[in-house]
């Protein structure tokens, strides 16, 4: 399977509770709901487009606690994301959750990177990731990600939010292979990892 990221990230990179002020106050987070006032119908086509090509979901706890709390309760047959989550395995990356009652899940309590690589080697759609800031983070480091694809949001949010890449994270180069903006300023762009990055001076 294919290991795709997708998530939403303000441009100075935050990533933390796009969706709304109470969705995550971790370390005292206090601007969540950034990303309403801008998103689009072009952005939720986006979003449908790539639930379409899930073949299971790989999620962070955090991440999945917010899902779990929501998208069971969304039963319209014909929603096209909690079509998608509620009736599609899921795999949540997580030491202290130990029964889950969403359906469909599956915990990867210890070596989440080697038993990511083995989900990988299975075949089948995508593995999505969605948000999950930490397990972004363990996966890039270990070079699991074949697609990000990001929704950059046309906000500065400032304060202690979580950022997307670690500060001290792998180097690494991307393949910019598609990339569009929004009725209303989003920009779009989907990156495929291509290695180590080459350092040069510039002119020389």
């Amino acid at each position: 399977m294919k290991l795709t990221v997708t998530t939403f990230v303000s441009v100075d990179g935050v990533m933390q509770a796009p969706g709304g002020p109470e969705e995550d106050r971790t370390g005292g987070f206090e601007r969540g709901g950034w990303l309403a006032p801008f998103f689009d119908e072009q952005a939720g086509q986006f979003m449908n487009d790539t639930f379409d090509k899930v073949g299971a979901f790989l999620l962070g706890r955090r991440t999945y606690d917010i899902f779990a709390g929501y998208w069971p309760k969304v039963t319209d047959p014909n929603d096209p994301i909690a079509g998608k989550l509620n009736n599609t395995p899921k795999y949540v990356a997580s030491t202290t959750l130990t029964d889950p009652t969403w359906d469909g899940t599956t915990v990867i309590s210890s070596d989440v990177p080697g038993e990511v690589a083995r989900l990988k080697q299975q075949p089948g759609r995508e593995l999505q990731v969605h948000g999950s800031g930490k397990l972004v983070q363990t996966l890039h480091e270990h070079d699991l990600v074949d697609e990000y694809r990001l929704l950059v949001f046309p906000v500065v949010v400032g304060g202690n939010g979580r950022h997307l890449f670690a500060d001290d994270g792998l180097a690494t180069s991307l393949d910019l292979v598609e990339s569009h903006t929004t009725g209303s300023g989003i920009a779009i762009h989907v990156y495929q990892p291509t290695g180590r990055p080459e350092y040069a001076t510039v002119g020389e």
